[in-house]
């Protein structure tokens, strides 16, 4: 009886504590009577091919626990190769290990793009979606699970596939920032001003990019960039300034969210210092994240982060300490050129082995997590991209969602006279007008669609022959208002660029924005185009496409109908068309605050939004509230419902009303339950939103909505406790279909 497969069994294990081995008299003791169970399996077995756990070395094995396989992992790696494992590819070639670094991902995979994302000659195409910025104003948290499953598929696609380059399993996505002041250049990519909306909106893209399986994820989220990173002028030098509670009630929600909630296992430390503590090296990377919510994967630094700890924030006298420090703090990945500076710490015992050791466990935990050093057949997702079956960036199930979601996406922000929609049998000419019509245009964190349909593409493959459209990219000679003149609608595209038409840290126009720049304007340039057209032609439509809010008060005052939406999707146009022509009801919300001026806005380096940012603590009239949106129907709300007239913590409170489509039109209604303190011992907002449901109502029909509402999601950090607490207080219950349009109010007891 051939027994070889249990002696390689029992080496594989003895490493642990079933066994005591001594290699010199080649012994094997077993602590326990269980070696007869295994002599029984192998007398059972032999011959069968049943048992082969043939495993080289024991972190092969996927049935022994993550923290053993990863003790063993240490145990046979060198310092040089520990080193290299902190770097974003930990990968020990001499163990067979095959790690997975990072790619872009906030609406797409990158695989090329305007930023040319991996360098690749030619650029791979990737189902591309609307702007971060323009998925959350679906308001639909289960579309972008779905968009972020897609976009999951797609990354472990082009890592498996051998006719692709791509070395990327860890998705930097989603951009859990919240967009506190509209002049932050980066807000394409975040979901908005409000923490509970982003927290939610995250773990939803957390959840789809990793998928449902139980044992191992589709792809890896790492999320950008931990912590208050919302300005970029200054970014790489500023600290962003406020209080313990501001931290744990606003600008860490979606992060807190998207780990213990979405099981997210990786994120960016940021550049700039949180209260004169850069990032990278501050406490609370491990104080919060790892010890509180239980961070125990990616910790990476953003591009460049380590010099600049030293030259920007001037932090360090050198890099050997600050590459040091970083360690210590946390870190264990590092975007930068580090390997000389951690060398030279450990020779100079400002680091030990031990401390690399400590953090490169969790670069192993998300491998582990990947599937990538088990058996394939273990791991569901192993043979996606191997099988022969086409690019899924081809396959119609994928434009179709595509599509959806920029319907869904698009915001009504006004309508007067039913200027919308518009009806093919009664109009005979549309002039479309604008450079923003004849182009679909990607962002910096954005890939290469495999194809676009532009706005004037739209329009015209909606109406086809029965109605003439005509296109001026502007005004140049007056040829736009000549088409205007003589058409029975103008439709004027603007907006901004989103790699601000120029090159790195450059932008063209003062209400542009991107990474590296913040805006210096939010008047929208075009507006006097705006003007010109309107002048000529009352019946005007404005689809403004732009990265975030612009100032539009002369369009909001004079012109009957704004759409609004952001850029990037590969079909932008024809969903613009299917909602200027009535086949889709519009039904997005606006996720920030949109000002009159940018005069009522506060300093934007100064953190501390209860000096009036957001809808939270704004205290003037804005241009269109938090959550605002139109739609081509209308809606009556009714019938408020709570399940008790107290709440307390173990006991969720149930709030239930109707809606009822009171219109003509099926049509999506957001509901919106905001809570209101109204005896608070400390200042709270003057509203904060605590659950939202975005529906289908047909024409007469009426739904009920119930939502949850639990203690918890009223308490405020007490700083002096260093924890939450819920006061006893009585709660004003809000539903509206915005911040500014409360329908239905009731009030409850809290209870401590």
């Amino acid at each position: 009886m051939n027994f070889s497969w249990l002696v390689v069994y029992i080496q594989t294990v003895s490493h642990y504590d079933f066994f005591a081995f001594y290699p010199e008299k080649n012994w094997l003791i077993m602590k326990s009577h269980l070696i007869q169970m295994f002599l029984l399996i192998g007398i059972l077995t032999a011959g069968t091919g049943k048992v082969h756990a043939q495993y080289k070395y024991p972190f092969q094995n996927p049935n022994l626990p993550v923290e053993k396989r990863i003790d063993n992992i240490l145990s046979l790696m060198t310092l040089d190769e520990k080193i290299s494992c902190l770097s974003t590819n930990p990968s020990v070639p001499r163990l067979g290990i095959v790690g997975a670094s990072h790619v872009e991902g906030l609406h797409g995979v990158s695989m090329g793009g305007p930023a040319n994302w991996g360098k690749y000659a030619t650029p791979t195409p990737t189902t591309t979606f609307p702007q971060a910025y323009g998925l959350a104003e679906t308001w639909d948290p289960a579309l972008l699970k779905k968009v972020a499953a897609v976009e999951g598929y797609e990354t472990r696609y082009l890592f498996q596939n051998p006719n692709y380059k791509s070395k990327g399993l860890v998705v930097r996505a989603p951009n859990a920032d919240l967009g506190r002041d509209p002049r932050w250049g980066r807000t394409e990519e975040c979901y908005g001003e409000d923490p509970f909306f982003n927290g939610t909106m995250v773990t939803a893209f957390v959840k789809g990019l990793q998928g449902d399986n139980s044992k191992y994820w589709l792809t890896a989220s790492l999320m950008k960039h931990f912590l208050a990173n919302s300005n970029e002028d200054e970014r790489t030098w500023s600290s962003s300034n406020f209080n313990e509670r501001l931290f744990r009630e606003y600008y860490s929600v979606p992060f807190r969210m998207g780990i213990e909630d979405g099981g997210s296992q990786a994120y960016m430390a940021s550049y700039n210092s949180w209260n004169e503590i850069p990032m990278m090296v501050n406490p609370v990377l491990k104080n919060v994240t790892v010890k509180e919510w239980g961070q125990k994967g990616i910790i990476c630094t953003d591009g460049g982060a380590l010099k600049l700890l030293i030259s920007d924030h001037k932090y360090y006298p050198d890099l050997e300490e600050g590459a040091a420090e970083a360690v210590k703090a946390g870190i264990n990945q590092f975007l930068d050129d580090y390997a000389g500076a951690i060398r030279a710490a450990l020779k100079d015992k400002l680091l030990t082995e031990a401390d690399i050791d400590s953090v490169i466990r969790g670069d192993f935990r998300v491998m582990i997590k990947l599937g990538l050093l088990d058996p394939p057949n273990d791991n569901p997702y192993s043979q996606i991209g191997l099988n022969g079956e086409p690019a899924p960036w081809k396959n119609q199930t994928n434009k179709d969602l595509v599509k959806l979601v920029t319907q869904k996406s698009i915001v009504l922000l006004k309508n007067n006279n039913r200027t919308l929609p518009l009806q093919t049998g009664k109009t005979k000419s549309i002039a479309v007008i604008g450079r923003f019509a004849n182009e679909v245009l990607g962002d910096w964190y954005g890939g290469t669609p495999p194809y676009t349909v532009t706005p004037l593409d739209g329009i015209r493959s909606r109406v086809g022959d029965s109605i003439r459209v005509s296109y001026a990219e502007d005004n140049t000679g007056n040829k736009a208002v000549d088409l205007a003149k003589t058409s029975d609608y103008a439709i004027v595209v603007v907006g901004n660029h989103p790699t601000g038409d120029a090159g790195w840290a450059k932008v063209t126009k003062p209400s542009y924005g991107k990474e590296a720049v913040d805006r210096k304007s939010i008047n929208l340039e075009d507006e006097e185009l705006i003007k010109q057209i309107y002048r000529v032609n009352p019946k005007t439509i404005v689809v403004l496409i732009s990265s975030f809010p612009y100032a539009i008060n002369w369009t909001e005052h004079n012109v009957p109908a704004i759409l609004h939406m952001t850029h990037c999707s590969q079909e932008e146009g024809s969903a613009l068309a299917s909602v200027l022509f009535g086949d889709f009801n519009p039904g997005g919300r606006l996720v920030q605050t949109w000002p009159l001026a940018i005069t009522q806005l506060p300093p934007r380096l100064d953190y501390d939004i209860t000096k009036g940012r957001t809808y939270m603590y704004f205290k003037g009239q804005p241009l269109y509230p938090f959550g605002f949106g139109l739609s081509y129907t209308t809606f009556k709300y009714s019938n408020l419902k709570v399940s008790s007239d107290n709440i307390q913590t173990g006991k969720p409170l149930t709030i239930s009303f109707d809606i009822t489509n009171t219109g003509k039109r099926t049509g999506d209604e957001v509901a919106q339950l905001y809570v209101r303190h109204l005896h608070s011992e400390v200042q709270r907002p003057q509203k904060e939103l605590k659950g939202f449901e975005r529906i289908t109502i047909q024409p007469g029909e009426t739904k009920t909505v119930s939502l949850k509402l639990h203690a918890k999601d009223l308490a405020y950090w007490n700083e002096i406790k260093k924890a939450f607490t819920v006061e006893p207080d009585r709660v004003q219950l809000q539903i509206g279909s915005s911040s500014d349009d409360i329908r239905l109010t009731e009030e409850v007891q809290v209870k401590e």
